[in-house]
């Protein structure tokens, strides 16, 4: 019987304190595109942590900051088991819509796949 899916966003997986953001901003290991910069750092833990900071000057409407959060989410929660062992804090940088949606999802994967394989442990 194959495992159930799980939709959810438990706190396990959430960056939560200011420290555990500024740990992550602080070792500036970033790669980014026209829609997100990505900083990560390895976090000791068999699964991966995600922070988000998608702020009013990304766009003014919350409707669009919320749907770049949940589109965020929706990437991190399909990919989490390949980047398990690293905090993720994604930084948005330019607003999308439902429009160029697909497109700025492919383009977190990459962004988060590249750090997955800058912070890959050796051997």
């Amino acid at each position: 019987m194959a495992p159930a899916l799980r939709y959810g966003f438990p706190r396990v997986l959430r960056l939560l304190k200011t420290d555990d953001y500024s740990s992550v901003f602080s070792l500036r290991s970033s790669a980014s595109n026209d829609y997100f910069q990505v900083l990560a750092r390895p976090n000791g833990l068999t699964h991966a942590r995600l922070g988000m900071v998608v702020g009013r000057k990304t766009d003014k409407r919350a409707v669009v900051r919320n749907y770049i959060r949940r589109s965020t989410r929706e990437v991190f929660r399909l990919h989490a088991a390949e980047l398990a062992g690293l905090d993720l804090v994604v930084r948005s940088r330019k607003a999308f819509g439902r429009k160029e949606g697909e497109a700025a999802r492919e383009a977190l994967l990459k962004l988060f796949l590249k750090q997955r394989a800058r912070h890959a442990q050796p051997g």
